[in-house]
């Protein structure tokens, strides 16, 4: 928490997902391009108090993710340390998978790693990709550390935590 009203970052990492996909007007594709949530999402939020670092690691959707690429993931979280809690955005397919694939190879963080990403693109009006993200973003900086997925106003321990396709949300496993 920041009683003092001073400055806290948090870092972001980006890995793709629908969070991150953009419509191509010339070919009318929906893919993941480069990151668009600087734009997007963050020069929209107003944040005193939080300056946020951002860094693309991936630019994929979960689908396509492999093993190979949650090491990627999990590299970028070790190299951040401990001085600042860390929020990845993932593809909902995979988030629960790559979450719990980060708790076992690193065991446990030293600060807050909060996952979050989105059902619909960001760029669609009924995105709740602006909520999860705020959501996420204040979950980080409350949290103690340990890793956690926050999605559609509820955060959850990692692992212990499952996308539920008929709901379209998270849930406790």
């Amino acid at each position: 928490m920041n009683p003092d009203n001073s400055t806290q970052t948090i870092r972001i990492l980006t890995t793709g997902g629908t969070i991150e996909k953009s419509y191509c007007e010339s070919d009318g594709t929906l893919m993941n391009r480069a990151s668009t949530i600087r734009e997007g999402i963050i020069q929209s939020l107003r944040l005193p108090y939080t300056e946020l670092e951002l860094e693309s690691v991936l630019n994929k959707d979960s689908l396509e993710m492999d093993d190979a690429d949650r090491d990627k993931i999990a590299q970028a979280i070790a190299a951040c340390g401990d001085a600042q809690p860390i929020v990845v955005l993932h593809g909902t397919d995979t988030m629960s998978v790559t979450a719990e694939y980060c708790h076992a190879r690193l065991g446990q963080p030293g600060v807050a790693v909060v996952f979050t990403g989105a059902m619909k693109p960001m760029g669609f009006i009924d995105s709740d990709a602006r909520q999860n993200v705020t959501e996420a973003l204040l979950a980080a900086k409350l949290l103690p550390p340990g890793f956690y997925i926050a999605f559609h106003n509820r955060v959850f321990a990692v692992p212990g935590v499952r996308k539920n396709l008929d709901t379209g949300t998270f849930e406790a496993c």
